[in-house]
């Protein structure tokens, strides 16, 4: 994990811009990896984390980590890190749903609909049967330990869950990974409240035989530590 820098959260704006205090008093923007709404994680003048890139290339060389939610918990916002932290939780063995497979592939275009899956893991070169993993990282508490995916209406959520059927009805492996960074949530769900065709569709593909676990994060900043290591209980 890298390095986390603390500062005061002042403003999110303009999607990818964040505005922080930082503890010297000075103020800074910092570049806000997340598209969706932050729904909850957005409190002013609360404590957040960052870190720094070494790329001298960057306009924005800070990019907001971690934020201090509504009821008081911590929330990881990058939705770039969950990559990461699921790889790194299959190859420690935390995730045991998604073990023994000798490879391991990101990013890999795949579907009628041109999607880029997460991961892509295979036992061997011989076994034409692949397991399809797609990742979505959750933030949004509503009520006291309820975390719900997702945090805006997400058509391209959709998008991906169709292409899981379709990789499932193939006789693929197909699974939806909800990656919890957030120190409140014990359970997770789809927020038909929100985007009531990603809930159908979820409830279409767990039907169909898409697998959908969801791992929650242990969160301490003061150590620099982001990590996966429990399963949590996703309600269906």
């Amino acid at each position: 994990m890298a390095v986390l820098f603390p500062a005061l959260l002042l403003r999110r704006y303009k999607r990818f811009l964040a505005d922080v205090r930082l503890p010297d008093g000075s103020e800074i923007t910092i570049h806000c990896p997340n598209t969706g709404s932050m729904k909850n994680c957005v409190v002013p003048e609360s404590p957040c984390w960052y870190s720094l890139s070494e790329n001298k290339a960057r306009k924005y060389p800070q990019t907001l980590e971690l934020v201090t939610t509504s009821g008081g918990h911590i929330a990881g916002i990058n939705t770039g890190r969950a990559n990461d932290l699921v790889e790194a939780a299959i190859q420690s063995g935390v995730i045991t749903e998604l073990q023994g497979y000798g490879s391991l592939k990101r990013e890999q275009i795949y579907g009628e609909e041109k999607s880029r899956i997460d991961f892509l893991l295979s036992s061997n070169p011989a076994d034409a049967r692949f397991c399809y993993v797609e990742v979505k990282n959750v933030t949004l508490m509503e009520s006291e330990g309820e975390g719900f995916f997702p945090d805006a209406v997400s058509e391209r959520g959709s998008k991906h869950l169709r292409e899981l059927m379709a990789m499932r009805a193939q006789g693929h492996r197909a699974v939806l990974l909800f990656c919890v960074q957030h120190s409140g949530i014990l359970s997770v769900r789809a927020a038909a409240h929100i985007d009531a065709i990603y809930a159908a569709t979820l409830a279409s593909a767990h039907a169909a035989g898409v697998e959908v676990i969801a791992y929650g994060a242990t969160i301490q900043p003061e150590q620099h530590l982001i990590a996966l290591d429990r399963p949590l209980p996703v309600l269906l």
